[in-house]
């Protein structure tokens, strides 16, 4: 039998996902039977044990030595019960249902991490399934297999070899094992504890040789010519154990390799791991939470025992020679050779059913969390007693595929290190949960840190890389591809996202670390609040903000007149869905702030005060203009809308209709202008941006001057400088790089433009604002000013009854002469701002105030007025 063990890498590894009938919705409780010993001791056990302890443990001791062999268990059993400390403690934070580790990882770190790890875990128990039915070709076919090239040496030797009656034999295994699947799950877990029976009676029948056998000569298979012919099996004996403390690393017999403490290392890791099995019934344990804990840990202390023990026996009773050049040493020095091979006929097709079993049961929990929609529905159909058939047989197909391909030495480090990602996963699931400090994270299992989730990690991946860089490297990669595609194709779930709760704590932190204290106008940036009645009006002015805001805050509100006291409960939480679905279908950064009020002035008073955080608030507020046009539904012709599927889920009311009555009047507007304005926010008044076209050289034109007051000529104000900003603001967006900005200064003739204008480059300079200049004459609009001024001063009565206090009275011929000199002079840029000056003190003039702005920027197209009220350029470093 010996002779059928080709490599050390042919690592018969048992990470079995022994999963028990899952319980269908709505299945009481009381078909969850199994108990701790027969539901998480045994499969664990058969796990970790299976054929590595009877076939491996030998050639580790031989190769390592004594010393560095019990070395080797130290640092896995650290690794892997850093593993077990996470999955007690997931296990022990409430209820768990079917499906293990891939449940655990699914529902802690949600859908993307949960759905890649568990395609790698399943096909990792394909690959496992398929490498356990290989092995125990091998072993049958050495034993009644007739050997190649010589004639049968015993009357037992009766079987054919070759590539393709392996591969029968292989088959016809592997199809015993899905008649039982097939049936149910359950005559495996019955059969569970007699097999456990076989494997420690076995293992019995080991120890009591090792002290029951006489010293004796055992012959060594003739793998190679050059090697010994015999070994010895001495007793205990204090020389023996003395000449096997040291390492004496040398060529493995079967493959004619040089061994190394990380080759032999990875062989006898395989023999550690199998923590899984346990977890991956949780769907059936009567009690999970209890039980994962105490039977995963008693499992691994006892194969750890276990483990020692053996490696000391053999040290004591077997050379070197022997330990090296005999895998199946254990058989030749047994009470009674066939005990051994029963124990790893038992093991190894116990082994395989376990993967088949826990492959299907994975594939089947994908499937109804519908993580890879159509692709595995089949995968959903179930029998009448729950047993996921078609989940089976599309396991059993994939494990047979695998089979073809003959010997699996370089599948199974693959799958190894696929089961150490999810080791790591695991890990990694129960330390964002510790990091997040969510409430509801209360494991009842205490005994373990986030120290201990990372040095899992840690010893998780170097243990891959150990294995193999190449596959490690290589199997990460393949994750990562499986975490984007799901990323961006799965559909949201509602178990819950440990990345929000890590987000949340993060920002929290740093929100109390933003002193607005420490503000400085060198880091000054817009942080937007755009008030929005109905969506479907402005998308365009929505995702022109978006590019405004320059990596700052933005927050779309929105103000819903009712009063809270008349309604059966708050309207708002039924609109914010469609808010949100908003901002995903248009990709833009911002957050949503709905509010409830009387009137819209006090709704916008209410964002104002409310909408943000900390240091984290708007400074900007945008409105879109008051005017006497019709708005226009923009929904169904916007690019993100176009096919009709996206705006499903939107349920905004219809646009209001040419000559329906308005949410406010012309005072309201105003007043709502003026209360920013006191709040000291910068003010914004987006006009005509239905017609808004971005095209492929966008061009920025910018008058700093106030227009309303033609009697100023300051462009280094406040508010101009204010302006200013916004516009470089804007020409640095990413989609905005290729803007022409032009700067338009309006000058009368004989004044000194000259130095004006050199003024203007200077401090455009200082401000590193690089923009066209062009000087504007414009004698015959401010004439017209002029000659209207002198007009009413010579009819003082008549110019304090339509125009009472000191307000400057601006006329509508001066006015359309300054509209008609802003189309002269750029007849069609692709946005223009203008300067919006304050809102006049009188409230009985803001009708005349707006009637001004109106004027001024009528067919203008998209026009910005702008009014700022703080400091935001710097001159300095």
């Amino acid at each position: 039998m010996a002779g059928s063990e080709r490599s050390p890498l042919l690592t018969y590894r048992l990470c079995s996902s022994v999963s028990v009938e899952e319980p269908r919705p709505g299945a009481a409780r009381g078909s969850r039977k199994l108990r701790t010993f027969l539901g998480v001791v045994v499969p664990t056990l058969l796990s970790m044990f299976s054929v590595v302890l009877f076939l491996r443990l030998g050639f580790v001791v031989g190769q390592a030595g004594l010393y560095e062999a019990l070395g080797m268990f130290v640092v896995a059993y650290v690794i892997i019960g850093m593993t077990v400390l996470s999955v007690c403690a997931i296990s022990t934070n409430g209820a768990l249902d079917a499906g293990g580790a891939y449940y655990m990882i699914s529902r802690a770190l949600g859908p993307e991490f949960g759905g890649s790890i568990g395609i790698m875990f399943f096909l990792a128990n394909v690959c496992g399934s398929a490498l356990y039915i290989l092995g125990l070709v091998e072993a049958i076919v050495d034993i009644f297999g007739v050997p190649l090239g010589h004639s049968p040496s015993s009357s037992l030797q009766v079987l054919p070899r070759s590539y393709w009656y392996e591969l029968l034999y292989g088959t016809a295994l592997l199809l015993a094992c899905l008649l039982v699947c097939l049936v149910g799950a359950s005559i495996y877990a019955k059969a569970t504890f007699l097999i456990f029976l076989v494997v420690m009676v076995v293992l019995a029948t080991v120890f009591v040789s090792f002290f029951a056998v006489s010293p004796k000569v055992v012959p060594l298979p003739q793998a190679n010519s050059s090697l010994p012919l015999n070994g010895s099996f001495t007793g205990f004996r204090l020389a023996t154990l003395r000449a096997n403390l040291p390492a004496a690393y040398g060529v493995d017999y079967t493959t004619g390799r040089m061994m190394s403490f990380s080759i032999v290392f990875a062989v006898m890791f395989n023999g550690c791991t199998g923590i899984m099995a346990g977890s991956n019934m949780s769907g059936d344990l009567k009690r999970p939470s209890y039980s994962i804990p105490r039977g995963t840990i008693a499992a691994v202390v006892f194969t750890y025992v276990i483990y020692n023990l053996m490696a000391v026996a053999m040290c004591c009773t077997c050379d070197r020679t022997l330990l090296q050049n005999d895998y199946g040493f254990l058989r030749d020095i047994n009470v009674w050779s066939p005990f051994v091979t029963i124990g790893i006929y038992s093991s190894t097709l116990s082994a395989s059913m376990s993967n088949l079993i826990g492959a299907s049961r994975i594939l089947y929990a994908l499937a109804k969390d519908d993580i890879f929609g159509r692709a595995l529905a089949p995968a959903k159909k179930t029998s009448g007693g729950g047993n996921p058939w078609v989940a089976v047989l599309m396991s059993w197909v994939l494990v047979q595929l695998v089979l073809f391909s003959g010997k699996l030495n370089t599948i199974a480090a693959i799958v190894t290190i696929f089961f150490l990602l999810v080791y790591a996963a695991v890990d990694l699931a129960c330390l964002a949960l510790e990091w997040a400090s969510a409430p509801n994270f209360r494991p009842t299992f205490q005994y373990f840190t986030w120290h201990t989730c990372v040095l899992g990690i840690l010893g998780c991946g170097i243990m891959m890389f150990l294995i193999s860089p190449i596959y490690a490297s290589a199997s990460v990669a393949f994750m990562l591809l499986l975490l984007l595609a799901l990323h961006y194709l799965s559909p949201s779930s509602s178990w819950g996202y440990i990345s929000q709760a890590l987000i949340f704590h993060q920002v929290r932190k740093y929100l109390l670390m933003l002193d607005v204290r420490k503000e400085h106008v060198k880091f000054w940036r817009p942080q937007m609040l755009l008030v929005v009645q109905n969506p479907r009006s402005c998308l365009q002015l929505i995702s022109f903000v978006n590019d405004l805001k320059k990596s700052g805050l933005y927050v779309l509100g929105h103000v819903e007149l009712a009063q809270l006291d008349s309604l059966p409960s708050d309207p708002l939480q039924t609109q914010a869905d469609s808010w949100l679905l908003l901002v995903d279908r248009l990709n833009i950064k911002a957050f949503v702030n709905l509010t409830l009020a009387d009137s819209v002035r006090h709704g916008v008073q209410q964002l104002l005060f409310i909408s943000g955080l900390g240091g984290m608030r708007p400074n900007t507020i945008v409105l879109g203009f008051y005017d006497g046009a019709a708005p226009q539904d923009e929904l169904a012709r916007h690019p993100a809308f176009e096919d009709g599927e996206a705006a499903v889920g939107l349920s905004f009311p219809p646009v209001r209709k040419a000559g329906a009555p308005r949410r406010l009047s012309p005072q309201e507007y105003v007043s709502v202008v003026a209360d920013a304005v006191k709040m000291l926010r910068n003010v914004m008044l987006a006009r005509a941006f239905e017609h808004f076209d971005k095209p492929q050289a966008p061009s920025i034109d910018v008058w700093p001057l106030n227009l309303l007051r033609p009697d100023s000529a300051r462009y280094a104000d406040t508010c101009s400088l204010f302006l200013l900003q916004m516009a470089c603001v804007l020409s640095m967006a990413r989609a905005w790089r290729r803007a022409q900005l032009r700067l338009f200064l309006c000058v009368e003739t004989g004044a000194r433009t000259r130095g004006q204008e050199d003024k203007l480059r200077q401090l455009l300079k200082d401000l590193r604002i690089q923009a066209a200049i062009h000087m504007v004459p414009w004698d015959a609009v401010v004439a017209l000013h002029w000659q209207k001024q002198h007009e009413r001063q010579a009819r003082p009565e008549e110019a304090a009854m339509n125009f009472p206090g000191n307000a400057t009275c601006i006329s509508d011929e001066y006015l359309q002469a300054a509209n008609r000199l802003i189309l002269e002079q750029s007849p069609s840029p692709t946005i223009r701002f203008l300067y919006l000056p304050r809102p006049p003190a009188d409230t009985s003039l803001y009708p005349s105030y707006l009637h001004q702005l109106e004027l001024l920027t009528r067919d203008l197209g998209p026009t910005l007025l702008v009014h700022g009220v703080s400091a935001v350029t710097s001159t300095e470093l």
